[in-house]
């Protein structure tokens, strides 16, 4: 980690500290911490400082080295003293200070940032050692009465008093104050005379805030292993400390029983540690029921949708060990757990596991790291692992096991492609609009499972009602006025919303270009399906599942819950349905787009095509019924879906590195964005251009075909939240190069602070939109 300098010339007997502040600039600062004990000052420690005029909480590094210069917060000769430590022990364990210090150098960020990102915000904003805890009143007896006749005289004219403290005496001396009112049936003021009286005293206890303990623990059937899975957990029982295994199992396969059997040998053999990441909130209760039926009350969940008290209570009971294993999103990934044996990662390949605000990390990268720093097991497990993966496995960086075949002898379900070109060619009017939505092979499937009271799930990857609004006349179509994006049209709050910014118009009754009033729906999104479902299937059960419908911390769970238990026909949604689900009376899964992303400008929407077919294909079929899946599509012939199709993932690996191999894109390179924006377009054109000069500048320096840098021009929507964009792309053949030139850009780009202009730069980008 580098720092800010200032000349030394401070007195000898001063002990200095370093300390990473979450403020936007790269290194950390140099601070006396001389009036404080040495024991609060330790590497991972919290402490209060004042920085450029304010205080803020930051995190020791370490001792600043001996014959280093200080570093210094401002021009100042005079180093500033350390305020505060509150911690009584570090809040970062060595391993994964070293995991945020690699972070903050591979991504090109603040490590004061990056420490920030990794802590609940509980601790990165209060200076207490136990922020925001939660507490009940208990009351407890302060004075006893032994004796019926000091009872008698005590509580003469006051029987509720009497029968108050009775109570909490029949539990032991001490009982909630809520309780004791609810049961006694007595008000505040009854209690409050007991402690005037001095008969009561009232005790405030940290209650734990479990988002999971109304929750019924599950019960699963004990399973057996097949013989792939027992060499799969006989190799990671076996695997080096440290090192990463790719498991590639079809869906189906019992990847999860291999990972609860990995745990088992870690938690309860080994007494250690363990992390599980999974990409999506909505598989996180079905998933955290699964390791809760094995493990208890020793796992503990992590992710954005708890509360802050909620997050910083999980966080505390896994700092302490009081729960051993962590199951969340990727911010689990930073979870504080001592003595950490494995480390894994379910569906890796997913996109949502790479943070889109700073720092841009990919929780799955830096899986592989904390697993290395602490000496753990790392699996990476995927039906359809990403290429960067699969590529890494086939260099022989990481270790390949494979589950090749679904438990219990289940055969994968049949894949159709349907044309909806050819599907809608012969038909007119309200029979071309349904079959547009539902292909008639789609129709006589869900008509057929409903008929055998089976299961359906349908995949379209677009909430809303239509994916936007245009004038048949002049082809004027609705835009967001903050971004180059159409609106989408929701029917049930009959407005038109971006789903960029969230800016929303009510509907228009004529053309505001040319002023006719033939404004017409194009595009399908998730409530049109729903509607059509309704009238084609009216006694059908429906659920949706998309980003409107699951606001509430657990309508994920609730959703899932009525599938489970069969009181939903049909569960209709977005991405999110499309991995992880396991629901043996789903026969039947439909596809009703699958070309929404299949001709993105970005070179990995193939890619994302073959993996949430493939993903969504997954759920059908899983109990002895069997299954079938329909795949409706305008493009039949594209690679993606006949690999889909044949669920031949090697097929798709073998045609998608051919095209990735010119023009180079990863797996063959490193790729980092750099984007460029402001409140202007001229200035975001003019703040990209002088960037790319720069780069033309420095790279003229680097040997030949070590990198280069591609652009700059406009992103594909130049323009969200009222900021245009323009950007750059560096392509690098190592990554230690792109380090270190996307480092001196960062570091030497002058970024004036005129019109909003900023930069960002996103290594190993996921999307170039």
């Amino acid at each position: 980690m580098t720092s800010e300098r200032h000349s030394a010339g401070e007195p000898a007997s001063r002990r200095l500290v370093e300390v990473a502040v979450p403020l936007p600039f790269f290194g950390t600062l140099t601070f006396d911490a001389s009036a404080l004990p040495a024991a609060a000052l330790a590497a991972g420690s919290r402490v209060l400082v004042e920085v450029r005029g304010r205080r803020v909480i930051g995190v020791c590094t370490g001792r600043t080295p001996a014959d280093a210069a200080i570093r210094a917060p401002d021009k100042a000769a005079k180093v500033k003293p350390v305020l505060e430590a509150p911690d009584v022990e570090p809040v970062f364990l060595p391993d994964l200070l070293e995991v945020c210090g690699w972070l903050a150098d591979y991504y090109v960020a603040p490590v004061g940032m990056v420490l920030r990102a990794a802590l609940p915000v509980a601790l990165g904003a209060a200076r207490r050692p136990d922020p925001a805890l939660k507490t009940r009143r208990v009351l407890a007896i302060a004075r006893a009465l032994p004796t019926l006749t000091e009872r008698e005289a005590a509580f003469r004219r006051a029987q509720q008093q009497r029968a108050a403290y009775e109570y909490i005496e029949s539990f032991g001396g001490r009982a909630d104050a809520v309780q004791v009112r609810q049961t006694i049936g007595c008000s505040a003021a009854v209690l409050s005379a007991l402690v005037k009286r001095g008969f009561l005293r009232i005790e405030h206890n940290v209650v734990a805030r479990d988002p999971f303990a109304a929750h019924e623990l599950p019960s699963y059937p004990a399973l057996t292993p097949t013989a792939a899975q027992r060499d799969a957990i006989a190799a990671l029982r076996g695997a080096a400390p440290g090192s990463v295994t790719l498991l590639h199992g079809i869906t189906g396969s019992g990847k999860t029983l291999v990972y609860l059997e990995l745990l088992r040998h870690v938690v309860n053999e080994r007494g250690g540690t363990a992390i599980v990441l999974v990409p999506e909130i909505a598989l996180t209760p079905q998933t955290v029921d699964r390791f809760r039926a094995v493990f208890g009350d020793r796992v503990a969940v992590l992710h954005s949708a708890l509360s802050d008290g909620e997050r910083y209570d999980a966080w505390k009971v896994l700092r302490s060990g009081e729960k051993r294993i962590a199951v969340g999103a990727r911010s689990a990934v930073f979870a504080p757990l001592p003595g950490l044996g494995a480390v894994i990662v379910d569906e890796e390949h997913e996109a949502s596991y790479k943070q889109g605000e700073s720092p841009r990390y990919n929780a799955r990268d830096v899986a592989i790291v904390r697993a290395r720093a602490a000496g753990a097991v790392c699996v990476l497990g995927s039906a359809t692992p990403s290429l960067e993966t699969w590529q890494n496995a086939a260099d022989g960086k990481y270790a390949r096991l494979s589950l090749p075949d679904r438990v219990g002898g289940g055969a994968l379900p049949r894949v159709g492609l349907v044309d909806l070109r050819a599907e809608t060619k012969d038909a007119v009017g309200a029979e071309r609009a349904l079959r547009s939505v539902l292909s008639r092979p789609l129709q006589r499937a869900i008509g057929e499972r409903l008929e055998r009271g089976e299961q359906s799930i349908l995949l379209l990857n677009r909430r809303g009602y239509a994916a936007f609004v245009q004038c048949g006349e002049c082809e004027w179509v609705a835009e967001c006025p903050r971004c180059s994006i159409s609106l989408t049209y929701h029917r049930v709050a009959n407005q038109m919303v971006c789903h960029y910014c969230q800016h929303r118009e009510e509907p228009r009754g004529a053309c505001p270009r040319c002023g006719a009033g033939t404004l017409r729906q194009r595009g399908l999104g998730t409530q049109q399906v729903e509607r059509v479902l309704g009238e084609q299937y009216p006694s059908a059960r429906i659920a949706r599942m998309d980003v409107d419908t699951t606001s509430g911390k657990w309508a994920h769970a609730e959703i899932l819950g009525r599938v489970g238990r069969g009181e939903v026909d049909i569960l209709l949604g977005t991405q999110m349905i499309a991995k992880g689900l396991d629901f043996p009376n789903v026969t039947l899964v439909g596809v009703v787009d699958a070309d929404t992303g299949i001709n993105l400008p970005d070179f990995r929407a193939s890619e994302r095509t073959f993996q949430l077919v493939s993903q969504v294909a997954g759920r059908a079929g899983r109990g002895p019924k069997g299954g079938e899946v329909i795949v409706q599509t305008r493009v039949p012939t594209h690679h993606a879906l006949h690999a889909a199709q044949r669920h031949d993932y090697l097929r798709f690996v073998a045609e998608e590195l051919r095209y990735r191999a010119s023009p180079a894109y990863p797996p063959v390179v490193r790729l980092a964005n750099v984007v460029f924006s402001a409140t202007r377009e001229h200035a975001a054109a003019d703040l990209a251009v002088r960037a790319g000069e720069w780069f033309a500048r420095v790279l003229a320096s680097v040997p030949p075909g070590a990198i280069e840098a591609i652009g700059p021009a406009p992103c594909a929507i130049d323009k969200i939240k009222d900021r245009w964009r323009w950007h750059l792309m560096l392509r690098a053949w190592k990554p230690g190069t792109l380090t270190k030139v996307a480092r001196k850009f960062l570091v030497e780009f002058e970024v004036p602070s005129r019109e909003g202009q900023r930069v960002v730069l996103d290594r190993d980008p996921v999307s170039l939109l």
